[in-house]
């Protein structure tokens, strides 16, 4: 499965279901994943711990 066909079905459950709240948790949640893996192999992990 592609992750455009995945993305895709993820909209159209949406769209179906009348979800449309999920959108910004889901955001959050990838924005915060990139966070922890960008941070992990760089020079800015120091200053990630502030934030917390």
């Amino acid at each position: 499965m592609s992750k455009g066909r995945v993305l895709g079905e993820f909209w159209e459950f949406l769209k179906h279901e009348k979800k449309y709240w999920l959108v910004p948790v889901v955001v959050v949640f990838l924005l915060f994943g990139l966070l922890l893996v960008f941070s992990q192999s760089s020079a800015v992990a120091p200053f990630i711990y502030t934030l917390f």
